[in-house]
């Protein structure tokens, strides 16, 4: 297998606001690596933070010259960040994981050692648990990978963000031309030969979680939107549904006319009026959705853009 014999592992880091422990968690990462004899380098990828992140990552790419540092011009969100990375990575391999150590360092050798002596091309952790999160988040988190694995089948259950990905692979998704991007769908939707690995989600090792219920909650809506036009179909569905209950309704106010009971069945109609109200503004909501995808597709605009890049201890 070409490239695995010795072969150099790229560890990306989307970095957000993780000034106070960006140091400490890539060190940890570090001696990991080391200890193991897994040559590496480290793509990190500052997501337009307002502490000193991007100072931490100057300091440790002019001081090591492993550690590729990126500094993009805003903050364009995780998933922009994770494409600047694999468009920056070099290595027979990439290694994505979080910056706040979440995702256990400790498993990178068994990843490593999957793919390079037994061939996978794809090693993905997934979580045994959730860790400390609310009932409300589990419910939310459950109900949508359901609909995901319905709607596309793709499961992405307990799925994380800390995969191992071959060279081949990570060529194969930088041909995916679209602008809004979803990590862990495109990667399964690419393929290949697979492995799991379970992982307990570890606490953060600073700091609170960046991810609010809003910004998952459309994170959630873009990924459905961008692998199924099954929402579109439901419209449909609903249009139909709703066609054939008016024909009763309209069978049975005709009939209360001719009876002259046609008073009758107000409250009836009052909330039939209501319902498809509701029906409609939510269908508009649905096929605007998809438009914003379309708008967003055909600007063309890069899906991030970078303003600082230190590599081999020198700015470029």
């Amino acid at each position: 297998m070409a490239g695995r014999e010795n072969p150099v592992i790229s560890v990306i880091m989307p970095v957000y606001n993780e000034g106070e422990h960006i140091i400490s968690s890539v060190g940890v990462v570090e001696r990991i690596l080391q200890e193991n004899q897994i040559e590496y380098e480290f793509v990190l990828v500052d997501d337009g933070s307002k502490d000193d992140s991007w100072a931490k990552l100057r300091q440790m790419a002019e001081q090591n010259k492993r550690v590729t540092s990126l500094r993009l011009s805003r903050n364009f969100g995780k998933e922009a960040a994770l494409c600047a990375g694999l468009d920056a990575a070099s290595g027979d391999a990439v290694i994505v994981m979080d910056a706040d150590l979440q995702d256990p360092p400790e498993l990178i050798p068994e990843m490593v050692k999957y793919w390079k002596e037994e061939g996978y091309d794809v090693v993905e952790g997934v979580k045994s648990s959730r860790g400390k999160e609310g009932a409300v988040y589990k419910f939310c988190a459950r109900s949508y990978y359901k609909i995901l694995l319905k709607a596309t089948g793709i499961d992405l259950r307990n799925a994380s963000d800390y995969k191992l990905l071959d060279r081949k692979v990570v060529e194969a998704m930088q041909q995916m031309p679209e602008k809004v991007t979803f990590f862990r769908g495109m990667s399964a939707w690419v393929g290949f030969e697979r492995k799991q690995v379970p992982f307990e989600v570890q606490p953060r090792v600073m700091g609170k979680t960046k991810w609010s219920l809003k910004r998952l909650a459309g994170l959630a809506f873009s990924s459905i939107t961008s692998y199924t036009s099954a929402p579109l179909q439901l419209v449909t569905i609903l249009g139909v549904v709703m066609f054939f209950v008016s024909l009763v309704l309209g069978a049975q106010t005709l009939a209360r006319y001719l009876m002259g009971n046609a008073l009758e069945g107000f409250t009836t109609v009052i909330l039939l009026q209501l319902f498809i109200g509701s029906m409609l503004m939510i269908s508009l909501g649905i096929i605007g959705m998809y438009l914003m995808k379309i708008y967003h597709e055909i600007k063309g605009r890069p899906r991030y853009l970078v303003s600082k890049k230190i590599k081999d201890g020198t700015a470029e």
